[in-house]
């Protein structure tokens, strides 16, 4: 009998356009918890290998709780696909005893680790960049706002930089300072989350807390890397106006800094669009090419 013909096509010798999967990178012990991270790179050849790749660093929202690193894996992967290294991690959970800034200084302390194993996962550690939803869009802002900074950077690869080149903040939090000062007033399923930020009621902590706010940070005639700020106008979690507020107050600060309304769409859902991470990938393109 005929046998239909048997396509053939070309082989692909770089593996260009495949992505894997390096899953579960502890990268931090030293405060008691195990901080692991999954990591995503082009799936390179073996002669490909002294490639180096824009690395990525990725925060789930977890109201400050610990973020579900597999929660935006289908949309990551896609990310190293394209030529990215991309890396989703854990922080300290505010309501196990880590108050404000245990989160900050987590993820910080991740992107010091990426930069000490560079080589190792191919990553260019001059081009670094941090993105985030929600809790995790509020830390993006402070890890932008505040590289470096010494108050919030612990013995971890304390040698290296937790410095980033963009931020990429998807609905989060800017200013919460009128529930940090009525936490005793907010709803009883939001308590919690305060005062585990907080941690003992006191004077100093609240002050603390305050620098939770990503507008307290911003300082006029500072270099900051160029913001793209994120946020649908129906989100009934975080206030569309929180995001208006610190894309004026990063211009007025004479920061690069630019904004997407995502017309009708709430708190994640159908915030997330094809077209929306077109938008997401060409401004990380433009930083960190």
């Amino acid at each position: 009998m005929p046998y239909k013909e048997i396509k053939v096509i070309k082989n692909n010798p770089t593996l260009k356009g495949m992505a894997r999967m390096i899953p579960d990178v502890v990268f931090s012990t030293a405060q008691g918890v195990e901080l692991k991270m999954q990591i995503f790179k082009p799936w390179e050849s073996p002669e490909n290998e002294q490639i180096r790749y824009p690395l990525i660093v990725f925060v789930q929202g977890s109201a400050w709780t610990f973020p579900d690193v597999y929660y935006e894996i289908p949309q990551l992967a896609q990310f190293a696909r394209e030529g990215y290294v991309v890396a989703t991690l854990t922080h300290r959970n505010s309501l196990e005893g880590h108050p404000f800034p245990a989160f900050l200084e987590d993820v910080k302390t991740g992107i010091r680790f990426l930069r000490k194993h560079a080589e190792q996962y191919q990553i260019d550690p001059e081009k670094v960049g941090i993105w985030g939803t929600s809790s995790g869009g509020n830390t993006a802002l402070l890890v932008g706002l505040t590289g470096d900074a010494i108050r919030y950077k612990t013995e971890e690869y304390s040698e290296y930089s937790d410095a980033v080149r963009m931020v990429v903040d998807c609905f989060g939090p800017t200013d919460l300072t009128e529930i940090i000062n009525n936490i005793a007033l907010i709803p009883e399923d939001m308590k919690p989350i305060f005062e585990g930020l907080r941690g003992e009621d006191t004077e100093g902590n609240i002050e603390k807390l305050r620098d939770i706010n990503p507008i307290n940070h911003i300082q006029y005639g500072k270099e900051y890397p160029p913001f793209l700020i994120l946020q649908g106008n129906q989100d009934d979690m975080v206030d569309y106006s929180q995001s208006e507020l610190i894309y004026h107050r990063l211009l007025d600060a004479g920061a690069d800094a630019s904004m997407i309304c995502v017309d009708g769409a709430p708190h994640e859902g159908s915030f997330w669009s094809n077209e929306l991470l077109g938008l997401i990938k060409e401004f990380i393109d433009h930083c960190l090419s």
